[in-house]
């Protein structure tokens, strides 16, 4: 069970109302009236709590699972232990997570302004927003209605934000128009100079970062990520798109909508991603590219060159998943045969 003194658990919920959150069926009708009062995993869930099957390296969980109910596909159902009320889904996990934003809910905004914090008079903070100890807002910068902004955050002149988001402690905002519903979790730095300079035998020479970040609706931002202004053209992240703790993004990068980028993805200045892009942890990726629609970077890639739409690749430098797999099995068996040399 979650901690209470971290979460608030809302329900119980009728496995009738979780199949209609979720999209699920329920493989036996007359379970639609039973209440659950909590989601939990299949190693320790009880009677009341739903869980769910996805990745069938943990079929022996779930047949031992004392969970009451279960998100399931079609085929696990058999495997089913009895009593366990099925709900079935093509897609388990994410029945699951609707099922789970039901029992735990973002918290409400409370309309509110800590005593020490700091706004600009020309700036336009709604009543209804929630602003945390020590917060900074700027000349001119315009939050939307609802918003939670955290402790120590800055605001700076001049940035729009939208409505409905949740900023987190020790963020600084600077030279960005955000989206609706945006989350940035604590330490995120978002606008500041990009990566721009000329070389010169002396010094290099700074080149003025012009641009700004364009940060569409619905976008969730990790601890610790940093994402640089523009140098003339924009940065651009599209709405929809996941990104997880201590990402880098450079200047006038553009990610498409929906993209994933797992921990310490590196973008350099002007690379482009289509939509539905996916980037495992520590991928590389130089500047300039374009990396087509629903492509797939392999965590720890160091990519050098333009990814076709659907690709899978891996490896540094990266090339199409299947040579890679290729040359491993061909340096497996080079270092097979020496060693019996």
């Amino acid at each position: 069970m979650p901690d209470p003194r971290f979460f608030d658990r809302a329900g119980p919920f009728t496995l009738d109302a979780l199949c209609g959150m979720s999209g699920a069926k329920l493989l036996s009708p007359e379970d639609r009236t039973r209440v659950f009062s909590d989601v939990a995993p299949l190693e320790t869930a009880g009677p009341t709590d739903v869980s769910f099957l996805e990745n069938r390296k943990y079929i022996d969980a779930f047949m031992g699972s004392r969970a009451g109910a279960a998100f399931v596909d079609e085929n696990a159902a058999e495997r089913a232990p009895p009593g366990m009320a099925l709900l079935v889904s093509v897609e388990p996990y994410k029945a699951y997570a609707l099922a789970a934003q039901a029992f735990y809910p973002n918290p409400d905004v409370v309309a509110r302004r800590a005593p020490s914090a700091i706004i600009n008079p020309t700036a336009v903070v709604p009543d209804d927003c929630e602003i945390g100890p020590n917060v900074v807002v700027e000349r001119g910068a315009r939050l939307g209605r609802r918003c939670h902004v955290g402790p120590n955050t800055v605001v700076a002149a001049g940035v729009e934000i939208g409505d409905d988001c949740r900023i987190g402690s020790n963020v600084t905002l600077s030279h960005c128009l955000i989206g609706s519903r945006v989350v940035l979790h604590p330490g995120v730095r978002i606008g500041q100079d990009g990566f721009g300079f000329a070389p010169n035998p002396k010094a290099p020479i700074k080149v003025p970062q012009l641009g700004r970040v364009l940060i569409g609706d619905d976008v969730d931002i990790g601890a610790n990520t940093t994402i640089d202004r523009g140098s003339g053209h924009d940065t651009v992240i599209g709405a929809g798109s996941i990104i997880d703790n201590l990402v880098q993004i450079g200047h006038n990068v553009v990610v498409g909508r929906c993209c994933i980028l797992a921990g310490q993805v590196g973008i350099s200045g002007s690379t482009r991603l289509d939509d539905f892009v996916m980037i495992g942890g520590q991928g590389g990726l130089a500047g300039h590219l374009h990396i087509g629609r629903g492509a797939r970077i392999a965590a720890k890639s160091g990519l050098m060159r333009d990814v076709p739409a659907g690709e899978t690749v891996c490896g540094s430098p990266a090339v199409p998943l299947t040579d890679f797999m290729r040359q491993t099995a061909v340096l497996q068996r080079l270092a097979k045969k020496k060693g019996r040399s």
